[in-house]
């Protein structure tokens, strides 16, 4: 049977073929799906951790269990698990361990974009690098396989355009899960203290030469001989495009990408006239390659930056300039990515955007709120950063009497990574506000659960956390809960903590909006009586997705409502979009948006 699937759902099928029983991680795209995917199967226990960090020590303790355990993030997630990724290095598996890691060229949903290849050098782990949907049923298939042969965490790596293009897969049925019962592990491998790492130290430089002999002979590693006038040697997606564009060249095309096969790159290099290495983001496998002292062409003609496409590497090779991957030349209006209609967080940003404070930003759908015309965010750093650099510059501005300043995070980042800096705003006594914009899910990443909507991964009910009370345990003393669709309470809630010394919180509470069914959504829209509008454009400045403005025809403009001068246009809001939240009717001061089955 032949299904298409895309990469990160064959990851999932992949996994399960092989009896992995175990999974977790955090959401981020373009990782995002493939638990989801996951949870899905019967038999198998998925969950979403708090964190990257959280959810590789809980895969690293089911595989010292002797389960398959798989651990999913996206690049800059591995950064957060960095610090048990490289002791589980040294400790080795027991059963077997996959990470998967989904790096994203070109930042389609990421604060940066690096290549995490060099996380596998840096730790000494092998990595696999799939090219397509069933390579990535394959390739996770295999992961496991040497996890548990070579006692080592194994990196799979995609990147955006694998995870989240679709092909054809031809799934297998899954093996039945082998029990393992694990009475006592060997504190000899697995108690990292001195005295063993240094043995296990030089445990991981013997198992990184098993590990190259082995790339030798790696199915997935393998030469395509054709025109050997030139040869590429590439990985991945690049693979396809390469492929796409010069179909006659010889091809080495690598499944593993560390450690990369020696023996094999030597015999292709001998083979062809002329080397290029086609690969994005980092000069990973050319480096290696010129350190080899064989002459290639790499990023001399390559771009550092962004995904390719078949056209990159045609021009690329053929000595044209290099075009960016998109639309060209197309004079089409810029479409900005914008806060869905009703969303809870359009409210609370109007009003820091029209306080006027310093306030530092997160990752989340919120950071969207730092464009025109709301711009009420002017930071952005990482999961967690905003508590943490609010702290830092208050602390650095004290004495200058610069005023408070707002640091901003979502429910689900503030779990992630925001607990420990609210605890040192509190040790010591910053001089801050923090708001949790809580909308009730990891609403980025397509509505996942977390340990504050008392609802699992796979869908049990569990406890709830209470962000007060947390905050209270932490040592915060002014808590306040606010409505943000209540813009008058929200501006005197934030004047009030504002002028507050020490540090406080307030919690924002509404639900997403596209978390509300059509039963639940309010039921009212809004529209503008055309015979009180005064084109004040005061409505605009929120951004709302349903209101426009529209420009009179030259020459029918008409006289402003109680006043002598000319109306260019009016606002316009489309009732198909509209939400209902009022906000946008609390702001207007002639009462010219009325819902829409009112008569003026």
């Amino acid at each position: 049977m032949k299904i298409i699937m895309s990469g990160n759902e064959a990851i999932a099928r992949g996994a399960y073929e092989c009896g992995a029983t175990f999974a977790s991680g955090y959401p981020g795209t373009p990782s995002t799906e493939i638990l989801e995917e996951f949870a899905k199967y019967e038999g198998v226990y998925a969950e979403w951790s708090p964190n990257e960090k959280v959810g590789l020590e809980v895969a690293i303790g089911a595989a010292m269990a002797g389960a398959r355990a798989m651990a999913v993030m996206k690049h800059v997630g591995v950064n957060v698990a960095a610090d048990p990724l490289f002791t589980a290095s040294y400790t080795g598996t027991n059963g077997a361990l996959v990470i998967i890691t989904a790096d994203d060229p070109s930042l389609h949903s990421s604060q940066n974009e690096q290549d995490n290849r060099n996380y596998a050098k840096f730790a000494k782990i092998p990595m696999l690098e799939p090219s397509d949907s069933e390579e990535a049923r394959i390739f996770i298939k295999k992961a496991f396989e040497i996890s548990e042969t070579f006692d080592t965490p194994v990196f799979l790596r995609t990147t955006t355009r694998v995870s989240h293009s679709k092909s054809i897969v031809e799934p297998e049925e899954p093996v039945k899960p082998e029990k393992r019962v694990v009475e006592r592990l060997d504190p000899s491998k697995y108690v990292m203290v001195p005295f063993n790492a240094r043995n296990r130290r030089i445990v991981v430089e013997e198992r990184t030469k098993k590990l190259q002999k082995y790339a030798e002979t790696f199915s997935e590693n393998r030469l395509e001989w054709n025109d050997r006038k030139a040869g590429i040697i590439t990985a991945g997606m690049t693979y396809n495009y390469a492929k796409d564009v010069f179909p006659a060249y010889s091809y080495l095309k690598l499944g593993m990408v560390h450690p990369l096969p020696e023996g094999l790159i030597r015999e292709f290099a001998r083979g062809v006239r002329k080397l290029y290495v086609v690969e994005e983001l980092d000069p990973f496998i050319e480096e290696h390659i010129r350190a080899m002292g064989i002459k290639v062409v790499g990023k001399s003609v390559f771009p550092y930056t962004n995904e390719f496409d078949p056209g990159v590497v045609e021009e690329s090779i053929k000595g044209r300039p290099v075009r960016s991957v998109g639309p060209q030349n197309l004079n089409i209006p810029p479409r900005p990515p914008n806060l869905c209609p009703g969303c809870p967080h359009r409210g609370l940003f109007y009003v820091l955007g029209k306080m006027k404070v310093f306030v530092t930003g997160d990752i989340g759908c919120y950071t969207l709120s730092f464009m025109k015309p709301l711009e009420g965010l002017h930071s952005c750093i990482c999961m967690g950063a905003s508590i943490g650099t609010a702290h830092g510059i208050s602390k650095a501005l004290r004495e200058k009497g610069k005023g408070k300043v707002v640091g901003v995070l979502g429910d689900s980042t503030f779990i992630h990574s925001g607990i420990t800096s609210l605890l040192n705003t509190a040790y010591n006594k910053s001089d801050v506000v923090i708001i949790i914009a809580d909308n009730s899910t990891t609403a980025m990443t397509g509505m996942q659960h977390h340990p504050g909507t008392g609802t699992t991964l796979q869908g049990n009910m569990t406890a709830t956390l209470d962000f007060e009370i947390l905050a209270k345990g932490l040592g915060i003393e002014s808590i306040r809960i606010i409505d943000p669709y209540d813009l008058k309470n929200t501006r005197s809630v934030m004047k009030e903590e504002l002028s507050r010394p020490g540090p406080s919180l307030v919690i924002s509470r509404a639900p997403c909006v596209l978390l509300l069914s059509k039963t639940t959504l309010r039921k009212k829209t809004f529209r503008i009586d055309e015979e009180k509008c005064t084109g004040c454009k005061a409505c605009l400045g929120l951004g709302c997705p349903p209101i426009s403005w529209h420009r009179f025809p030259e020459g029918s403009e008409r006289t402003v409502p109680g006043k002598t001068k000319k109306q260019e246009g009016m606002a316009t809001i489309d009732s198909a979009f509209c939400t209902g939240c009022t906000l946008c009717q609390q702001l207007c001061g002639f009462k010219a948006i009325v819902e829409s089955g009112e008569v003026s």
